[in-house]
């Protein structure tokens, strides 16, 4: 294929443990992730980070690998060269206050995590100044989530599960991490968004994750891996895999899965 541009999430792809560009899955130290990287830069292709992290810290994260530009917050808005473009739909926004600030205004985020009490909870220290979506933690049912935000007249919002964690949870065996955010919002969006402020065409393009909400971005590139850890971990996302045509699982895990991905579609 010829390969323009290489969409990945952060956490349990291209990081290794400790959520560090230098290890495995492991935590030992490896160099797999910057040859995928170089491996790019020779070859022109762009490599675009889609992160449910704030837009200052994916900034930081894109100016380490040279690249400038990356997707945050999940997929609520993208950065191009420092000009930003925000995605969230028909969500109402306000010219005083950011969206975290109208959610919680609306007294949305007690509303969940008094509802699931004992299973939800804000991602401390992750979850504060943020601008798009709020941050939790925890095991809860999505689609158990979005009918209680329907129900209570937040029909703009929804709760989506951003993957498996390694944060521990009393009484929880594996945790989640889930950002609510505008209804319209999605990494798979934001990735058909910037392909197409890009000039990129969906065959042109690959992306690589390791969570159900990763892999929704199938639909909007020519092929998508999913790292061997992501499966492992969450067998919610080892079901949804067969939705979808243009899908391989590596055989490596985290990093080791980012240069499979990278190294397969450069010589295909």
């Amino acid at each position: 294929m010829n390969l323009r541009c290489a969409y990945t999430d952060l956490d349990g792809t291209l990081l290794g443990l400790g959520a560090s560009l230098f290890t495995d899955h492991e935590g030992k130290f490896s160099m797999m992730q910057a040859r995928a990287l170089e491996a790019c830069s020779r070859a022109g292709v762009e490599v675009v980070i889609m992160s449910g992290r704030r837009r200052v810290q994916v900034h930081e994260d894109a100016r380490l690998i040279g690249q400038s530009s990356f997707i945050f917050e999940a997929g609520a808005a993208f950065s191009i060269d420092q000009e930003m473009t925000v995605l969230t739909g028909d969500f109402e926004l306000d010219s005083e206050l950011t969206v975290v600030e109208q959610m919680s205004g609306r007294g949305v985020p007690e509303l969940l995590i008094e509802t699931f009490d004992g299973k939800l909870e804000f991602h401390e220290p992750w979850h504060l100044e943020r601008e798009m979506s709020h941050l939790f933690r925890g095991e809860v049912d999505t689609g158990e989530a979005n009918r209680v935000l329907r129900e209570h007249g937040h029909h703009d919002l929804r709760l989506l599960d951003n993957g498996a964690i390694t944060r521990r949870m009393a009484g929880i065996e594996t945790a989640h991490c889930y950002h609510l955010v505008p209804n319209g919002v999605s990494k798979a969006g934001a990735v058909a968004a910037h392909a197409r402020a890009r000039g990129y065409l969906p065959e042109e393009t690959i992306a690589i994750g390791d969570s159900v909400e990763d892999l929704e971005v199938a639909g909007s590139v020519g092929r998508f891996f999913v790292v061997a850890n992501g499966p492992e971990r969450d067998p919610g996302l080892k079901a949804a895999i067969g939705a979808y045509g243009n899908v391989t699982v590596t055989e490596g895990r985290n990093g080791e899965g980012f240069y499979e991905a990278v190294v397969t579609s450069l010589v295909s």
